[in-house]
């Protein structure tokens, strides 16, 4: 069988596409792939990285361009390579390979697998010597040793069912166990420069919204979140000219970040600062919240929805486009403000990242704010004028959830109805263009759909976005309701003989999916909330705002199912714990009898209420918290319950803060 050509001019990904024009004769995934694997009796090697990754550019330019290695790809294989966030599934299934086989995962990923996808071999970025060693290696054991080949491929297939049972033992859920699961994360805190660990150092958005919300139920946990909030947003992980975060800091001080920016870190941590500044007027909280949004709409924004990332690289060189020494500082600023923003930016000769140039950061506030003003926007005319990132400008859905979800919370907390008519807008087209024929896509590019189907934490995800635009705007609850129905009917792993969604455990993706060599269902929490965590969430948030029961008992069971990665792997869990102390709480629901569009108790009840819980406002009987509930003596009046147990209604902003003192 002759081997097809590079096939990935007509990919949707961006990454993807990036390679189109490699010698080596890439495939995207497909049956046609794998068959031609069989037909011509080779293995497959399998690439995995994502647009923004600047190792997958730094093996793509060695390897993939080389005339050298290409030849010896396409001699002893069938080539495919994926975008990992256009197929998540293929992405977990592979990385759990490859961290079993070598202890660590990461991209780009490196992989080779039998004709019908069982992984054998797996590794990570590979330079051009040692990647030409390893493909005649990999290609001499399948021709020559091929028993020992399939005696690998067993062994890993065993682990990965390993890896995917290794926790069970579920049990109900106490305030205890969150508890004990900030304690735990406390634990490892790095209290010299915030965040939990040692570098890499990622910005840890779900720990610190859980610690957020267990701080509102028990007085622990807000000088850590203020702690790393304030060393993150200070250090050159984020950017000091336009608002936005890099994807993570390669030293412990959130000095020098990796470069791109993701569409998901920037949504999550938007709702981490939109939710301390809600929760505490902090200025500099407002600030950094209102930055992001404003860098999610203005640099992330595509017609109405949400680009994936801007690259690491600008031009081939790895932050070309941030970095700044002093003498670039006084080309652009003249001698005075230039040392002036080299000590507020500690831009210094010796310099903080490559060949004397430097990151900027901003350990304290400007003492002059106008001039601040007007230095920063020098800067960001002079950087607009060099090579710019690249832009994925591929839409995923969950991302765009978690992007409307941030933009709505942060409409509230900061007064910007601007936020919400974004949030708004993106899940309007989102639905109009991604879900076709009652299910989600995963992906879209150019206003056009792709193929992948949506995997669980795009309905999950979407879903949270939509039940709290409801919440804001009274709309979105059918569609809403109508993902989560869709999630329970092909996402839940119910036994057939038992009531459905008993157990508790989400697999990934759906029961009419792609057979892979493992279904994926992975429940640990990441750089992103996983499905299970996320469909947690908003199944909560839907059985309270519609009182449907099996709602409630999903949410309880998938809640019940993940208490032992509270117990015994609480940094993996972070979404798990945010969810969980809502779930403990109630969560408390504040229904306010008003006319939503003037009603100042309702914007108090908004700016007041606690992390994860519910507010609705309308007149009586509009909505389900609503029902039989009216305004008192012609004033507006709130409703505040905790689970199935509520206070006395109240008409005041300070009555109300009351209330929700007691419910906690």
């Amino acid at each position: 069988m002759t081997p097809r050509g590079n096939t990935l001019g007509g990919a949707t990904s961006p990454y993807l596409r990036q390679h189109a024009d490699n010698p080596v004769h890439w495939q995207q995934w497909s049956a046609e792939a794998l068959a031609e694997a069989a037909a011509r009796d080779v293995p497959i090697l399998l690439s995995i990285g994502y647009a923004a990754c600047h190792w997958c550019h730094v093996m793509a330019h060695e390897s993939f361009e080389d005339i050298e290695v290409a030849a010896a790809a396409n001699a002893a294989f069938v080539c495919i390579k994926v975008d990992r966030e256009e197929r998540p599934d293929l992405d977990a299934v592979y990385m759990n390979a490859t961290i079993a086989l070598t202890g660590q995962g990461g991209w780009p990923m490196t992989c080779f697998l039998t004709p019908d996808g069982r992984p054998f071999f797996a590794g990570t970025y590979y330079p051009k010597d040692g990647f030409l060693h390893l493909l005649s290696a990999v290609e001499e054991t399948w021709r020559e040793r091929r028993a020992e080949v399939e005696q690998a491929s067993e062994a890993i297939a065993g682990e990965l069912r390993a890896m995917a049972t290794a926790l069970s033992g579920g049990s109900a859920l106490e305030p205890a166990l969150c508890d004990h699961a900030v304690a735990a994360v406390l634990r490892d805190e790095d209290p010299a420069y915030g965040g939990f660990g040692r570098a890499p150092k990622f910005p840890p958005s779900a720990l610190l919204e859980a610690l957020l919300r267990h701080d509102e139920r028990t007085g622990t946990g807000l000088e850590v979140v203020e702690r790393t909030c304030q060393a993150m947003a200070r250090g050159g992980i984020y950017d000091q000219l336009a608002g936005g975060f890099a994807r993570y800091s390669i030293d412990n001080a959130w000095v020098v970040p990796h470069f791109e920016k993701m569409l998901y870190d920037n949504a999550l941590l938007l709702r981490v600062y939109a939710h301390w500044a809600r929760r505490t007027g902090n200025p500099f909280a407002r600030r950094i919240a209102g930055e992001t949004a404003r860098f999610l709409i203005e640099e992330l924004g595509d017609g109405g929805m949400f680009i994936s990332s801007l690259d690491a690289d600008s031009g081939g060189v790895e932050g070309l486009t941030y970095v700044w020494s002093p003498e670039q500082l006084r080309e652009v600023l003249g001698a005075d403000d230039a040392s002036w923003a080299a000590s507020l930016f500690g831009v210094t000769e010796a310099g903080s990242f490559e060949h004397g140039t430097s990151v900027l950061q901003l350990p304290v506030d400007p003492d002059d704010a106008a001039r601040f003003a007007r230095v920063r926007d020098m800067l960001l005319a002079a950087r607009a004028q060099r090579v710019q990132p690249g832009r994925d400008a591929k839409i995923v859905t969950a991302w765009n959830g978690l992007a409307v979800t941030a933009l709505a919370e942060a409409s509230v907390a900061l007064g910007e109805p601007e936020y919400l008519d974004a949030a708004t807008h993106c899940a309007r087209t989102l639905l109009n263009l991604h879900l076709v024929d009652g299910r989600l896509r995963r992906v879209s590019m150019g206003g056009v759909v792709g193929g992948s189907a949506g995997i669980l934490e795009d309905y999950a995800a979407l879903a949270i976005a939509l039940l709290t635009l409801y919440q804001l705007t009274g709309t979105w609850l059918p569609e809403a309701t109508g993902l989560l129905d869709t999630a329970l009917a092909h996402f839940a792993d119910a036994d057939a003989d038992a009531d459905a969604d008993a157990d508790g455990r989400w697999f990934d993706t759906a029961d009419d999916a792609e057979t892979l060599v493992l279904r994926p269902a992975d429940p640990f929490d990441g750089a992103t909330p996983s499905g299970a965590s996320l469909i947690a969430e908003a199944l909560q948030l839907a059985a309270h705002l519609t009182g449907a029961e099996r709602y409630a008992t999903a949410a309880g069971a998938a809640l019940a199912a993940a208490t032992p990665i509270l117990g015994k792997a609480a940094r993996s869990g972070g979404h798990w714990l945010a969810v969980a102390e809502a779930a403990v709480r109630g969560p408390l629901q504040i229904a306010v009898a008003c006319d939503p569009d003037h009603s100042e108790l309702l914007t108090a009840a908004r700016r007041l209420a606690p992390g994860g819980a519910i507010v609705v406002g309308g007149p009586a009987d509009s909505t389900e918290l609503l029902t039989g509930r009216d305004r008192i003596a012609g004033r507006d009046a709130a409703y505040v319950c905790r689970g199935r147990t509520c206070d006395l209604p109240v008409t005041t902003a300070e009555d109300l803060a009351a209330a929700l003192s007691r419910a906690v």
